[in-house]
């Protein structure tokens, strides 16, 4: 009798996987852009503040466009731009810096001329500030020599991995070097790598654990040392049987007699198998409370791929400027696996890659049950971009939602166990602000399942972060109040 896969106890769901227009890809390189949006922020953490020089491109007749966007717009930030070589910069330059606050150094992913900060479309946030620079073709990129990493401290390990401005490539983007930087007290006692991958569609990391196996594992060693722990788990979902395969023979190949016990944990396929929460309960068993850290029940969570970046960081000196996206859908020319510099825009790569067919219907920055929907491919990839979906119309259901029928069928595929069927109901009513006691503050990741399993379509998650954000305009407005009470 075959022992049944771990998985987590409550909700979840299965979409259609359509994992197979890709997964089978190898990862290829897409040469430099002609030209690379850097936001500003690409990471958890405070608002940016810029400073641009004002000095005209040398190579140009044209002075540098008067509609840059200036510090006065961002009040209270950190961040500075670092530019100053006579507007050139090369591969891995830093560029912007970060002062004693939560955050993560940008580097420039291209060399050539900086043409200055100014708003660009976000998948996310509408426009925001980045730095945009036109690439020189000629530029060379450096050439990188690893080193042993053993030799090193362990506060030297963690300020390579602070100076390469990683952050979590799963799609949060937490700051690395903060997340390992943990606090005296706190006992921990096992590394998780993350390597479900249960967004539907997206199989970068698939590819990054079959073709970088011996990488991800050295890099668990490394975030081990820092931890100063020796056990790690690798979840990865049962559908990748070549990754635990790699995996697997890249444990067996590594040295054992360091100490370390790395061991890869096939998991049911099942979404969200992904989420830091479910795969730690599915792994170890364990339950975060509400509104503390996976710290506090002796666990730290890392994407497969961060910790290819951090033995990248750590035993290269190679910054986080390129990144592997899944590019797919069946209104794609050409599916891949590809390595894009980061802040290339979107309709570069659909160029690369041939195009996007006639029936053209949707285009998703990110997987189908946590990405944004965007109508403007003039927007760059960030540093937490796991993939575009480009996807016809027979991938898309665009009925129109209807009111809630009281099926529950939300309420057995929350895997939080909250109520989106009452959250939704209150802000159609009006009354957003009063959907806090329902936990979408502290447990709702947005995750989407209670919205695949509604009957009605109705746009639970949407109505989720309405909610939030009433929620949190709300709390400004009672700080005010009360501010102008003890103020008399």
């Amino acid at each position: 009798m075959m022992t049944p896969l771990a998985t987590f106890p409550k909700g979840g769901v299965h979409p259609k996987e359509n994992k197979d227009l890709s997964n089978a890809l190898p990862i290829e390189t897409m040469p430099d852009p002609s030209k690379v949006s850097l936001f500003l922020k690409q990471h958890v953490g405070t608002p940016c503040q810029v400073a641009v020089p004002h000095r005209p491109d040398p190579r140009s007749d044209h002075a540098i466009d008067d509609n840059l966007l200036f510090s006065s717009e961002h009040p209270g930030a950190l961040f500075r731009l670092l530019v100053d070589k006579k507007d050139r910069v090369k591969q891995g330059d830093r560029i912007g810096e970060i002062g004693d606050r939560l955050g993560a150094v940008l580097h420039a992913s291209v060399g050539g001329a900086v043409l200055g900060v100014k708003n660009i479309l976000h998948y996310q946030v509408g426009k925001a500030p980045a730095i945009v620079i036109r690439t020189d073709p000629e530029a060379v990129a450096p050439i990188r020599m690893p080193v042993d990493w053993r030799h090193f401290s362990r506060e030297q390990i963690q300020e390579r991995i602070a100076a390469a401005g990683i952050v979590g490539l799963g799609g949060a983007g937490f700051p690395t070097d903060v997340k390992l930087d943990v606090k005296p007290g706190v006992k921990l006692d096992t590394l998780i790598l993350n390597g479900a991958e249960c967004e539907p569609y997206i199989t970068c990391d698939h590819r990054v654990m079959v073709e970088k196996a011996r990488e991800i594992i050295e890099g668990a060693k490394i975030l081990l040392t820092v931890l100063g722990i020796t056990y790690c788990a690798i979840g990865v979902e049962n559908n990748k049987p070549d990754a635990i395969a790699a995996l697997n023979e890249a444990i067996d190949r590594a040295d054992s007699t360091d100490g370390f016990k790395i061991e890869v944990k096939p998991l049911a396929v099942k979404y969200p198998q992904g989420s830091a929460d479910q795969i730690m309960q599915s792994i170890t068993g364990r339950v975060r409370p509400s509104g503390q850290r996976s710290s506090s029940i002796g666990i730290i969570v890392q994407n497969v791929y961060t910790t290819k970046m951090v033995y990248d960081a750590v035993v290269l000196d190679k910054p986080l400027t390129e990144r592997v996206i899944t590019v797919t859908g069946r209104a794609i020319a050409r599916p891949a696996n590809l390595r894009v510099k980061i802040g290339t825009h979107i309709s570069e790569i659909a160029d690369y890659l041939g195009g996007t067919t006639a029936d053209l219907c949707k285009v998703v920055v990110g997987g189908p049950m946590m990405g944004f929907a965007v109508s403007d491919l003039d927007m760059p990839i960030t540093k937490t971009t796991p993939g575009i979906l480009f996807m016809n119309h027979a991938e898309v259901d665009a009925r129109a939602h209807g009111p809630c029928i009281r099926c529950g069928f939300c309420l057995d595929a929350c895997p939080m166990g909250l109520e989106p069927n009452n959250i939704g109901i209150y802000v159609e009513a009006g009354r957003g602000a009063e959907t806090e006691p329902f936990g979408l503050m502290d447990d709702c990741f947005e995750c989407g399942s209670c919205a695949y399993v509604c009957p009605a379509k109705r746009p639970l998650v949407q109505f989720i972060r309405l909610a939030r954000l009433e929620i949190d305009q709300a709390r400004k407005l009672k700080e005010i109040r009360e501010q102008k009470r003890k103020a008399g």
